[in-house]
């Protein structure tokens, strides 16, 4: 059910309505979720600003989807689910690599172990230890890596509950149209 409303951005606060407006100008439309947050300026701003950061962290793509996956299957929000079904794909996962990632390991031992503490970063932080970190490293992530995982787990916690809270749902799987061999 839905409960919070995506804002036109003509009718956004002043600050959300720039955001909204730049974006516009930049891709020429604002996704839902973008628009829902618009209700707060400082929450549009601060995703947002963590979204360009974490494009900058020291993963490979195709091992953040595996961890968003992660992440979006223990916190329950399809929406986000979807969207990193969709971006794995893009990046190279096949159909067994999301699947495990929604279960939260690899076949690769050290992508286990990182997809692994990712889920725990997010389900019970206060019990990482330094055992877990050397772990990690006895695995080859380095400490830059480790460290890009908590913003990773920030930015999937972030967007994964604002679509819970705001009701935002997945949109119903499109239909294939004809394609070149059967038109």
């Amino acid at each position: 059910m839905r409960n919070l409303r995506p804002l036109d951005p003509a009718k956004a606060p002043d600050r959300s309505r720039e955001l909204l407006e730049d974006i516009i100008g930049r891709r020429g439309s604002v996704g839902d979720m973008v628009a829902t947050m618009a209700h707060s300026p400082a929450l549009l701003r601060g995703y947002l600003e963590l979204s360009r950061a974490v494009k900058r962290v020291k993963i490979p793509r195709a091992l953040s989807e595996k961890l968003s996956l992660a992440l979006q299957e223990w916190l329950g929000c399809g929406t986000c689910l979807r969207a990193h079904t969709e971006a794995g794909r893009e990046a190279g996962l096949s159909e067994t690599d999301i699947a495990l990632a929604r279960q939260a390991t690899a076949t690769d031992a050290a992508e286990a172990t990182l997809i692994a503490f990712a889920v725990r970063v997010l389900a019970e932080p206060a019990a990482i230890t330094g055992a877990d970190v050397a772990a990690l490293r006895d695995h080859g992530w380095s400490d830059r890596v480790i460290a890009d995982v908590v913003g990773l787990v920030a930015l999937n916690l972030m967007t994964g509950a604002f679509n819970l809270v705001a009701g935002v749902e997945p949109d119903p799987p499109q239909e294939a149209g004809p394609t070149r061999a059967n038109r």
